[in-house]
């Protein structure tokens, strides 16, 4: 089986979006990009991801041709692809409807660094692209362009997007997005959140270079 290892992880960590409720019912959508092959291997189309074999798994070129599958790929393949084509160090996208960062997506208002967690996404602030119909080739555009560099990006009245260098990195960071969300949205509901200022985030965002163990995971 074509990339029978990156068909597996991706069953597996399906399987989380749904139990950590990241997305409801067949919604979201997971990709592994192998470079040496030149090769995507994404989720398919309107599957419950507890049904999902890895033969069901699609794998296909960055240009939408399909190498190995039975099934069709994701409406969102072209989102995938285009954040391989210009983040060339990547090598998963994460694309989920968590409630707390798809209420600021719903807004058309980026997340903010009301924790020093949004650092994972190396930036000090999450921005939110412009709507467009899901499963389109604008909305991939606008994702990349809004994106900027960023790790992660709002899709508006949408969703989130995040994508690194492997799987486990990008589902964290989802999570982590997901927590700064949370924070911010509850924070507005009783104030007026303080926001980390531009030296306090530069300041985290180089300690944040050498956290953790060397090749490892980071923890906060």
């Amino acid at each position: 089986m074509v990339l029978h290892a990156e068909r597996e992880r991706l069953v597996e960590y399906g399987k989380r979006i749904s139990q950590e409720k990241l997305s409801t019912g067949t919604s979201g959508n997971l990709s592994i990009y192998n470079a040496e092959e030149g090769l995507m291997a994404i989720t398919p189309s309107g599957m419950s991801y507890f049904e999902i074999t890895p033969e069901d798994i699609v794998v296909m070129d960055l240009e939408n041709h399909i190498v190995d599958s039975k099934r069709k790929p994701s409406s969102e393949w072209a989102l995938h692809t285009v954040f391989y084509k210009n983040k060339p160090d990547i090598r998963a996208v994460v694309h989920t409807h968590p409630i707390y960062s798809t209420i600021f997506a719903i807004l058309n208002k980026p997340l903010k660094a009301v924790h020093y967690a949004i650092a994972d996404a190396g930036v000090d602030e999450v921005p939110c692209a412009p709507y467009h119909l899901f499963g389109t080739v604008e909305l991939a555009e606008e994702a990349i362009k809004a994106c900027g560099n960023s790790k992660a990006v709002l899709l508006a009245n949408h969703g989130l997007l995040t994508c690194g260098k492997d799987l486990e990195s990008a589902y964290g960071l989802t999570c982590n997005m997901e927590f700064v969300a949370e924070l911010q949205y509850r924070s507005m509901s009783i104030g007026t959140p303080v926001i980390l200022n531009g030296q306090d985030m530069k300041q985290v965002l180089e300690k944040f270079m050498t956290y953790g163990q060397p090749g490892g995971k980071k923890g906060y």
